[in-house]
């Protein structure tokens, strides 16, 4: 046993890899479990899901990443393992309280909620601690990291404040969760997309020149801090100028890369489609905007919202995944027959969940819908799970 932990916590990705997606199971699991019937929750769908994404899955994952790859970044040490695995322990342990209080004790959530934030507290000043000791010139990149990463925790002590009852708690758990969605998870997702998928192509492909706007990270967060705004102000016709603004900055960002889809294999396309939602999520919003304004009767439902979280999120989660699990195992970073499927399946999931948005104005049966693209998500995570979970579980 002692042997087998040595070897599981001798990386930062490790633990953080297999607890997020751990987490991510269960999540979904519960959500599925919750639409079927199966049982019910006390809390509401903002706690049980869009908190849990937000503030227990995703951060595992992109925390594990960052813990391997900051202090590179940076030209630093890299960070103690007797400290990391303190976080680990600490955010693993919140999010199972979390999750059991969510099952049996609601009463119980906030104090939970409370140690996830401090283990946010400590992952934010250790990725700071390394930044300010860097004397690297160039820290462009990692300090739009580190904002992204100060507007989560903002976020999220806004939404401990709503738990307690306030008059304007559910104002305050709206401004949380766009915040917490577009502002921490966008935009560190988004800062990581920008630094680490040209870099990738440079590396793959000796004729490739990376090629990004000087400002591109000032112009994301100025949209995005707009865009969290006006949406949680229902502000219709600044939300659609905000979308059509960021609609037209993407492509116009994806256009000057120039990223070599055909050229290259399928570990590193599965990360060009993953940036090619954002777009698609745009257009969907800036549809919405229009329906409102012109009094379409037309619903949306979270189509845009999902196209982000799956479309982007969760594919670039899978791509960088099992990029990292790979090269830090010792093998080659590559996606073979069966990692393709699981990649191609994510992909119509999206598409599946989009049109569960969409069935509503059908008047199909909603739950069943998004029931089957649960399912079809929770057995796809599982799969991928069961080849390298194992291998990060059995450790280096």
């Amino acid at each position: 046993m002692k042997n087998w932990y040595l070897k599981f916590s001798s990386q930062p990705h490790q633990p953080f890899f297999s607890s997020g997606m751990i987490f991510f199971i269960i999540f979904l699991t519960l959500l599925l479990g919750s639409f079927s019937s199966v049982f019910s929750l006390d809390s509401s769908l903002l706690t049980y899901h869009a908190y849990s994404m937000i503030f227990i899955v995703f951060v595992q994952f992109f925390m594990g990443f960052l813990y391997v790859v900051f202090p590179r970044f940076l030209v630093q040490a890299e960070i103690k393992k007797e400290l990391y695995m303190k976080h680990f322990f600490l955010y693993f342990f919140s999010s199972l309280g979390f999750l059991l209080s969510l099952l049996f004790a609601n009463n119980f959530i906030f104090i939970f909620t409370l140690f996830l934030i401090l283990a946010q507290i400590l992952s934010f000043r250790i990725l700071y601690l390394i930044y300010e000791n860097s004397k690297v010139a160039n820290k462009y990149d990692t300090k739009w990291i580190l904002i992204s990463f100060l507007f989560g925790l903002i976020s999220h002590i806004i939404y401990y404040f709503s738990l307690f009852g306030f008059s304007n708690s559910y104002f305050l758990e709206k401004i949380a969760i766009n915040g917490g969605f577009y502002l921490f998870l966008f935009g560190l997702i988004f800062s990581i997309s920008q630094r680490m998928i040209p870099f990738f192509t440079q590396v793959k492909v000796q004729t490739y020149k990376i090629n990004k706007s000087a400002k591109i990270m000032e112009i994301f967060f100025i949209l995005m801090i707009l865009k969290v705004v006006f949406l949680t102000l229902n502000l219709t016709i600044f939300s659609l100028i905000i979308n059509i603004a960021f609609f037209i900055f993407i492509i116009f960002e994806l256009y000057k890369w120039k990223l070599p889809l055909f050229n290259v294999s399928a570990i590193m396309w599965v990360l060009y489609i993953s940036l090619y939602w954002i777009p698609i999520g745009f257009f969907i919003s800036i549809l919405q905007n229009s329906f409102e304004l012109l009094n379409i009767n037309f619903v949306f439902e979270k189509a845009s919202l999902h196209t982000f979280a799956l479309g982007y999120f969760s594919t670039i989660l899978l791509g960088f995944g099992t990029r990292v699990v790979l090269g830090h195992s010792g093998q080659t970073p590559h996606a073979n027959k069966f990692t393709t499927i699981i990649f191609i399946v994510v992909q119509i999931i999206v598409l599946l969940r989009i049109f569960t948005s969409f069935s509503l104005n059908l008047h199909f049966n909603y739950i069943f819908w998004v029931n089957l693209t649960t399912a079809i998500l929770l057995i796809s995570l599982v799969i991928w799970s069961l080849k390298y979970i194992k291998i990060l579980l059995k450790g280096k």
